[in-house]
């Protein structure tokens, strides 16, 4: 029960430095950078899931009209 209190003052603590953070250019700017590459990984993720279903599907014969 310790670690769990320990645990959700270290993520409510992480969460008020990433807030006074945001709020200079300097942590603006570390934030976006963040996101874009979060948002690029998700990216190649998703293009990389639905290039090989497509390949799964041509080979099975089950394509899907549309995609």
């Amino acid at each position: 029960m310790k670690s769990i209190l320990w645990f959700t003052a270290g993520v409510a603590a992480g969460f008020v430095v990433a807030h006074q953070m945001n709020q200079t250019k300097q942590g603006q700017d570390f934030f976006s950078s963040i996101d874009a590459k979060a948002r690029a990984f998700g990216n190649a993720i998703a293009e990389g899931y639905h290039a090989r279903d497509a390949e799964l599907r041509a080979e099975s014969g089950d394509a899907v009209p549309g995609r």
